[in-house]
């Protein structure tokens, strides 16, 4: 039934703000086209820590980046001058394809006198058609993605098809990402269609043949099962997935199917061939010496 079970590690992302990261894995590095997922949160940052706490500007190649936030906002700033809140329920889609840089600070006046901020954001490696797209920014609001509801079941497409749903986020290859929140004792399904499927516990547990699984897991099912879900209590769940692209070389925050590629992203970075976000400029996150997380900080080792 179950390909493999993914417990999220803690990540730092800066010093201060610790995720979940679920993707990549040693065992497991993308399931269809995602290739990264943080869980970031829940967390409520207060004004003195709210600037450490902002992710500099820094590069991307071969993706695309997919904002989702449960609660709290962040600002986006990127190489194309777009600068946008990013708010719950909507998809933020940047897509970095031959080099874009972008930050993410925490600057809402109500969010830093106590609110509480909660995202998940996952990278959708690129056909290697599209790698060296130009990069491209939407936004997606809420009343752009469908909405289904059943005794016990809501949920929201955040992006491909799934379940009968459709919606007007663009994507580069067959793929699915749903945000779905279940009572307890609701009993759901995979989407079908797909050859990879998987589904995250953000919070809650859930039953399948028997077996309990928790908060922090990232479920990745085999081909073709069509099990039950059943929930052990109210539950969120982000269900992900979609076809393989083939294998995808990562390093820091640059993504390629070409190991020279990634060679020629960190030069690219050095010498400032990648552009900075134009209203936000005046700092950056410098390369690594050595592989790393996404987004700044000291690198650690190999990726868990």
């Amino acid at each position: 039934m179950l390909d493999i079970i993914i417990e999220s590690r803690k990540a730092q992302i800066v010093p201060g703000f610790e995720v979940k990261r679920i993707l990549p894995y040693q065992l497991r590095r993308m399931v269809g086209p995602f290739i990264f997922m943080d869980h970031g949160g829940p967390v409520s940052i207060p004004t003195p820590t709210s600037t450490n706490l902002d992710v500099l500007p820094h590069p991307h190649i071969g993706l695309s980046t997919v904002s989702y936030l449960f609660s709290g906002n962040v600002t986006h700033r990127d190489s194309l001058g777009v600068e946008q809140v990013i708010r719950p329920g909507e998809v933020n889609w940047m897509t970095a394809g031959k080099g874009i840089a972008h930050s993410e600070r925490f600057e809402d006046p109500a969010m830093l006198a106590g609110g509480e901020l909660e995202m998940i954001q996952t990278w959708v490696a690129l056909p290697e058609k599209d790698e060296e797209s130009e990069p491209s920014f939407k936004n997606y609001t809420p009343d752009q993605l469908p909405i289904f509801t059943d005794t016990g079941i809501w949920m929201r497409l955040i992006a491909g098809n799934a379940y009968g749903l459709t919606n007007e986020v663009s994507t580069s290859s067959p793929m699915f990402y749903v945000h779905v929140v279940l009572n307890q004792g609701a009993r759901f399904g995979l989407p079908q269609g797909h050859s990879e499927r998987g589904a995250y516990i953000v919070r809650g547990s859930v039953e399948i043949s028997g077996i309990t699984y928790s908060a922090g897991k990232l479920m990745v099912f085999n081909k073709g099962v069509d099990p039950v879900i059943i929930a052990k209590e109210n539950t969120t769940l982000m269900m992900l997935g979609g076809e393989h692209l083939g294998e995808r070389y990562i390093w820091w925050n640059f993504v390629s199917s070409r190991k020279e590629r990634i060679e020629q992203a960190k030069e690219d970075w050095k010498q400032g061939r990648i552009i900075l976000p134009p209203t936000d400029n005046e700092e950056y996150v410098p390369l690594p010496k050595d592989n790393s997380r996404p987004a700044g900080g000291p690198p650690p080792g190999a990726l868990s």
